[in-house]
């Protein structure tokens, strides 16, 4: 197959040049999209269905899928076969309105489950659970010490495997105020830092969520760390910090298609592509949500309830044609 070098820097289109099962390559780069649910994989396919070609998807393992073995065993397969890398995000269930710490044992029943399955490429990316700095994610309280030692014990049983993962630390909410039920997430990092200044020594590659906002909704052009741009602002951070130039996936962006986003929903992604996401420390992007209607994330979706394309299936498809017309 011939590989566009247009699209080769936007990330979209960009190949493993491999089959499944060979090794990972951190200059390649993927676009995808985030699923809610297994069952969701074929609206990816529809969505960003090109064959010969790879792409991400980032999906939760939640305590409850642990006895859903045959459902995730079939959406590892279905991953092989329409050429899916998944990205796991690790998850407990919400008890009260928040989500549930985790527990070491339950970690390692996760990891247990995720040994059982035939995974589509050698590479096993799992996410050490979600945006961290929100009291509602981590047990009801926000408390970094605690992570810590989560996301340590994560990495050392991840990276001791006979087939090793690739660990992404919980994203941030990079828009989270300092308040009773969020930590602002470069206060959030300080923290981290200062009870383990070794935490992110092995972390393999950086999570970020980097929004259009405020509320969902800004252009693309607007800098700021709760931008678009807000993954710079982690990585210059990390790089100050650490000494280290981080890859990063950025496993949830998008906006709300709204009264304000709808009409330029078309030229916000194409300006994403080519002036954003083709960052070099990028290695993949998975938008936020192939399907989340009825709910919280209906104007995220690209798929509504009733399983139709919705403005942002439109507009994603006509951003990508035009970069087909400009090469």
């Amino acid at each position: 197959m011939k590989i566009k070098t247009a699209f080769i820097s936007v990330l979209l289109l960009v190949f493993f040049l491999l089959t499944a099962g060979k090794a990972w390559a951190l200059e390649d780069k993927l676009i995808g999209v985030h699923l809610l649910s297994t069952g969701d994989l074929k609206h990816a396919h529809h969505l960003l269905r090109v064959e010969d070609d790879w792409h991400f998807v980032t999906i939760p393992l939640t305590l409850d899928d642990l006895n859903q073995q045959s459902e995730w065993r079939d959406f590892f397969i279905q991953c092989r076969r329409y050429h899916f890398v998944p990205i796991i995000r690790l998850a407990t269930k919400v008890e009260n309105g928040f989500w549930l710490r985790p527990s070491r044992r339950q970690i390692v029943q996760m990891f247990n489950f995720l040994d059982g399955l035939d995974w589509p490429t050698n590479e096993r990316f799992i996410i050490a659970f979600n945006e961290v700095n929100h009291a509602k994610e981590w047990g009801g309280r926000v408390n970094a010490a605690t992570y810590v030692e989560t996301l340590n014990f994560v990495r050392r049983w991840a990276h001791t495997e006979e087939d090793p993962y690739l660990v992404l630390p919980a994203a941030l909410d990079l828009d989270a105020p300092n308040s009773s039920e969020t930590v602002e997430a470069f206060a959030y990092l300080n923290q981290m830092l200062r009870y383990d200044p070794t935490v992110f020594d092995e972390v393999d590659i950086w999570n970020s969520h980097s929004y259009p906002n405020p509320a969902f909704s800004s252009s693309p052009t607007k800098t700021g760390k709760n931008s678009l741009r807000g993954f710079l602002y982690e990585l210059n951070y990390l790089k100050r910090k650490t000494g280290r130039d981080f890859k990063v996936i950025i496993t949830e962006t998008g906006w709300k298609a709204n009264s304000l986003t709808q009409p330029w929903l078309e030229n916000y992604y194409l300006y994403a592509l080519q002036h954003i996401w083709s960052h070099p420390q990028v290695i993949g992007v998975t938008l936020f949500v192939v399907q989340g209607s009825p709910g919280p994330f209906e104007e995220f979706s690209f798929f509504n309830e009733q399983n139709q394309p919705t403005a942002h299936h439109s507009a994603f498809q006509k951003a990508l044609l035009k970069l087909n017309e400009e090469e």
